[in-house]
């Protein structure tokens, strides 16, 4: 009835009839504008080789629109959006920071190109400079990547008609790969040359006479071959380790276990100080896209972070994050400083410790800080597939086993509406405020 209404207006005019439906759905959507969206979906995008990646929530009405194929769609295409728009810092003009906007309209005022022009107009020029620096950084400004003939705005304004609820771009977070580390660059000819002067510059060494090497004893332990393909299976050391663990602990599976995770720390210990600038962009949506998570994990090399050991390590982090509510960042040595410090203040003054012999006050203070900490760290939580370890063991086990460093640097999560006022529905109460004007 819309396009036979759309067609009869416009003398059967196809082009004019969709304008005019066009026109018609975004003045839809602007009665719209002022409903509360707190429904809808968190929603991720990974770019191909996994170097960049987004999490959107993207907001609705009802959760019968958002389990619909048109809003997951749009959501999905909206991620896409955002890995498309590398320069976007906002999702409106309105979210800039009013900081950055004054500043830049000072600066502008001071141009001298500017100086030439007539008084009366100069501020409106400014204002024009000032709009399009703004749209250039918000999200629903840019042209939308799969119809450059309308906007993101217009886009939602569409979706929005189309499913007869209010629809919103509420926040997105991008993680571009290795973005800010400082990356080591070998210079070969460089370090060749200067071995090449410490060797010239150094004394010759006394010859020592070589003393004939005994030859190593057999192993005292023999090592069953099925033992060592079990210990191999279930730790996915390699095979020598595996014999070697085994015959240093009497064929005992679960010792030679605990030998060779422990080796395996200490080799990634060793590992701690690199610089690890590659690695994966991961993201994990939680079914029923309510909790949405995007991680960034780093190694050494593209080639172990386009393994498929790394990959799952990626993945596994983000669903780590995405199982642990109360977590704030990666380390404990993340936390910020004055909360920490706050917090210490506070345990201070409790009256349970001023009971407390003085010289302990203190070390009971820190033990409780460092629970408080570890609280809301990452890597200090339980392994949620082998709770017998922590993250960081799991990191450190998978240093060991590429043997590169492994480090997680970053995460995000989204949860689905947080922070924002639903509306109750009180119908008794309505029931009775109508029933009250009715008298």
């Amino acid at each position: 009835m819309d396009c036979k209404k759309a067609l009869a207006e416009n003398n059967g005019d196809i082009e004019e009839a969709t304008v005019f439906l066009r026109k018609k759905g975004m003045a839809s959507a602007d009665k719209k504008a002022s409903r509360i969206a707190a429904e809808g979906a968190v929603a991720s995008y990974i770019h191909a080789g996994s170097r960049i990646g987004v999490l959107v929530e993207v907001n609705c009405e009802t959760d019968f629109v958002a389990r619909g194929d048109r809003f997951k769609a749009l959501a999905a295409d909206i991620a896409m959006q955002v890995a498309a728009c590398p320069d976007i810092e906002y999702v409106n003009p309105s979210d800039a920071d009013q900081e950055m906007v004054e500043r830049e309209r000072a600066i502008e005022m001071q141009k001298e190109d500017l100086l030439s022009k007539p008084e009366a107009i100069r501020a409106k020029i400014v204002q024009g400079r000032i709009d399009k620096l703004v749209n250039e950084k918000a999200l629903t400004t840019q042209d939308y990547i799969k119809d450059t003939s309308k906007t993101v705005d217009e886009l939602v304004k569409e979706a929005t008609a189309e499913l007869g609820e209010k629809i919103s771009i509420r926040r997105f977070q991008r993680f571009n790969l290795g973005e800010g580390i400082e990356k080591r660059v070998d210079d070969f000819a460089a370090e060749v040359a200067a071995q090449t002067q410490v060797k010239a510059e150094a004394p010759a060494a006394p010859k020592v006479e070589k003393k004939e090497e005994a030859a190593p004893a057999a192993d005292a332990v023999k090592v069953d071959a099925k033992l060592v393909k079990q210990l191999r299976d279930a730790t996915g050391a390699g095979m020598m380790d595996c014999k070697k663990a085994l015959a240093e602990n009497n064929n005992n599976i679960e010792e030679a276990t605990a030998f060779l995770r422990k080796k395996g720390m200490a080799s990634a210990d060793k590992k701690a100080s690199r610089i690890a600038a590659e690695g994966a962009v991961a993201s994990y949506i939680h079914a029923g896209s309510r909790i949405g998570v995007l991680v960034e994990v780093n190694c050494e090399t593209d080639f172990v972070a386009r393994g498929d050991r790394f990959k799952a390590l990626a993945a596994d982090i983000a669903m780590q994050v995405a199982a642990c509510p109360d977590i704030e960042y990666v380390n404990p040595s993340d936390a910020d400083q004055e909360m920490v410090e706050r917090e210490r203040a506070i345990e201070m003054q409790k009256e349970d410790l001023l009971s407390k012999p003085e010289a302990i006050r203190a070390k009971i203070v820190q033990g409780r800080i460092d629970k408080l900490v570890n609280e809301k760290a990452l890597t200090t939580q339980d392994y949620i597939k082998d709770t017998t370890k922590t993250v960081e063991e799991f990191v450190k086990e998978a240093t060991a086993e590429l043997g590169e460093k492994i480090s997680i640097r970053r995460f995000q999560r989204f949860n689905l509406g947080e922070g924002i006022e639903k509306k109750v529905e009180d119908f008794a109460a309505e029931v009775a405020a109508a029933a009250q004007m009715g008298k």
